[in-house]
């Protein structure tokens, strides 16, 4: 776990990727996507028929994340993460299709760690229940597709030192697996 500050700038690079290690606290700025259970089998849908997905998965960073009405002079409101394991059965094909990234919280399935493996791609995780903080951090926010799905459309957000933690990095390394026996006395 690197003690300095590491920032990161999304979309992502694989050289960028490459140096992240699980445990590594990062802070993200750039360009980051919204898209949450709804929005999922929406692009998944629109795979299969055999057409052109909302947005462009290729080196970008989706966060599961369906935000709170925006307050006066907010781009957003409250703007936490939400369970991750709930897109593991579209997860691996976004990432086949060139996804780097993704932002949630708690464990993956072992076909999700296999396709972070396989395509050099990285899980972070965001603190769960800090979403008013989380928000500070997003300075712009624009429904960019399924508007109808309210708080579960996809969103473009440009964010400024999201702060995150390397769960699953692009060697397959798992900090949910290795911290646990980092904290256990026999």
């Amino acid at each position: 776990m690197s003690e300095e500050r590491i920032t990161v700038t999304a979309p992502f690079k694989a050289e960028e990727i490459k140096k992240l290690k699980a445990g590594d606290y990062v802070f993200i700025s750039g360009t980051i996507y919204t898209a949450r259970d709804a929005a999922h089998k929406r692009m998944q849908e629109a795979l299969d028929r055999g057409d052109k997905l909302p947005l462009d998965l290729n080196e970008n960073v989706i966060y599961y994340m369906g935000p709170s009405p925006a307050r006066e002079g907010r781009p957003i409101g409250s703007a936490g993460p939400t369970t991750a394991s709930r897109m593991d059965k579209y997860a691996p094909a976004l990432l086949d299709l060139g996804l780097k990234g993704m932002i949630g919280k708690g464990k993956r399935s072992e076909a999700v760690h296999d396709a972070i493996v396989r395509n050099g791609a990285i899980y972070l995780a965001s603190v769960g229940g800090a979403g008013a903080l989380l928000s500070k951090a997003i300075i712009e926010s624009e429904v960019i597709a399924y508007d109808d799905l309210g708080t579960e459309a996809i969103r473009k957000l440009k964010v400024k030192d999201f702060p995150a933690v390397v769960v699953i990095d692009s060697e397959g390394n798992d900090l949910y697996k290795t911290a646990p026996a980092e904290y256990c006395r026999e």
